[in-house]
């Protein structure tokens, strides 16, 4: 089979951009730009986690809430929380029986599989753990955290569009993508997205999960001051994750093994963002002021 031939773009189509998931590879060890996401994210949350606690005046009383130190004995909490709780969530959620005939999956994390919801609950585990344990107030822990995690979500995302998973629905808008290329036709002899255009819904959800609810919460933060409201900031991104998943939802092709629930046009992302919606409305509608600063 000629791979060109079957690579005849249909009208008004962008072509895939021949990016290769690992971005560097040293003998058997793979680094791949998915893995390379997260740790990034992660490291960005930590960053500016630290630099919003810096800032007195973002604070009840001038005073934060934590010290740095505190953060850096936390990232690695959030980093076990968020790879347990992701890929809890994913094998619980999305593809249960393929796990239970092949557990070993289980642990092949490089092969993608990554749940939001779960790597969420992880996290807030983490945290309610952590912050008991150090006697911080948690719901700040969890604002201070949550101000910085839709960067991670972006690139998490773009990765996501590189490795050419989690496409969209079939499309006639101009840019429109065939998920296919010569890359991926030799490596597995066909293209699973098909030679239909399909909305980059990656890229889509990188621009509101990771630009937009980013710039949001900024402006919560530095602009509002919330952060001297505690529960606030963590309720926005909350809500606001919820509300850009399940808009992007309508643009995203369900994941196969799973396809429309109850027969309709609800997919598992929206049944799952819909919760968070709420919860993020309860916790800015509930959130008060702080007074008193808690001694960091």
């Amino acid at each position: 089979m000629d791979v060109n031939e079957n690579m005849l773009l249909p009208m008004a189509a962008l072509s895939f951009p021949n990016i290769d998931p690992i971005l560097v590879q040293i003998g058997p060890l793979a680094v791949h730009w998915y893995g390379v996401g997260y740790i990034v994210g992660i490291l960005f949350a930590w960053w500016y986690a630290k630099r919003l606690i810096a800032n007195a005046k973002l604070w009840p009383g001038d005073t934060a809430p934590m010290k740095p130190e505190d953060l850096d004995d936390f990232i690695l909490w959030a980093a076990i929380g968020v790879v347990l709780g992701g890929r809890t969530g994913y094998v619980l959620f999305y593809d249960l029986k393929r796990y239970i005939a092949h557990p070993l999956d289980i642990f092949a994390v490089w092969q993608g599989g990554m749940s939001f919801h779960g790597g969420l609950m992880g996290v807030i585990l983490a945290m309610t753990l952590f912050s008991i344990k150090r006697g911080i107030r948690t719901w700040s822990l969890f604002d201070v955290v949550a101000a910085g995690v839709p960067v991670g979500l972006g690139l998490v995302r773009v990765a996501n569009f590189i490795n050419a998973e989690l496409w969209g629905r079939p499309t006639d808008v101009p840019w429109g993508v065939v998920f296919c290329n010569e890359r991926i036709m030799q490596a597995q002899a066909l293209c699973p997205a098909g030679m239909e255009p399909r909305h980059p819904s990656q890229l889509y959800e990188a621009f509101l999960e990771g630009i937009v609810l980013f710039l949001v919460l900024r402006f919560l933060t530095h602009s509002r001051f919330k952060l001297k409201t505690p529960r606030f900031v963590g309720g926005a991104f909350i809500c606001g994750y919820g509300l850009s998943r399940i808009f992007v939802e309508f643009f995203r092709e369900p994941d196969p093994q799973l396809g429309y629930l109850f027969g309709g046009w609800l997919t598992m992302g929206m049944v799952l963002s819909s919760p968070m919606v709420l919860a993020g409305i309860w916790a800015m509608a509930t959130a008060k002021p702080v007074t008193q600063p808690r001694p960091a």
